[in-house]
């Protein structure tokens, strides 16, 4: 029997200001220097929204609104299962400053595939153009 690959859950953030949501660029493990959605896991107790919160606050300290649910993209990593819940957010307090990520910017929503987006990334973006 073939083993079933770990689900890791998810939650990522698409901050939205104006027309323009916002990227960071990875800056350590496989994916190193790819882009994505800034989020995280979600931990024992914790709502997606909370789990968001939290993540976006820990890794970048802003405190968001998050908005509407936007999507659930499953994707299968070469070593995992990835369930990523989507929300749109803004930021409510604070500046988005990086502790965790190499770079970040500001992408124009009708041109978001201009850096290089993890594969997960790229079915949100998906999702995003068939809203806007």
């Amino acid at each position: 029997m073939e083993n079933e690959k770990k689900t890791i859950h998810v939650v990522a953030a698409i901050i939205r200001k104006g027309d323009e949501v916002f990227a960071t660029q990875r800056g350590y493990g496989n994916y190193k220097d790819w882009w994505e959605f800034p989020g995280g896991k979600i931990e024992a107790g914790e709502t997606p929204e909370q789990a968001l919160a939290r993540e976006i606050f820990e890794e970048l300290t802003a405190e968001i609104e998050v908005g509407d649910y936007l999507t659930t993209v499953e994707y299968d990593y070469p070593e995992f299962h990835l369930s990523m819940a989507c929300y749109w957010c803004s930021v409510r307090e604070g500046h988005l400053v990086l502790l965790e990520h190499e770079a970040a910017a500001w992408l124009p929503l009708n041109n978001l595939r201009q850096v290089n987006w993890l594969p997960a990334d790229l079915l949100v973006i998906d999702e995003i153009e068939k809203r806007d």
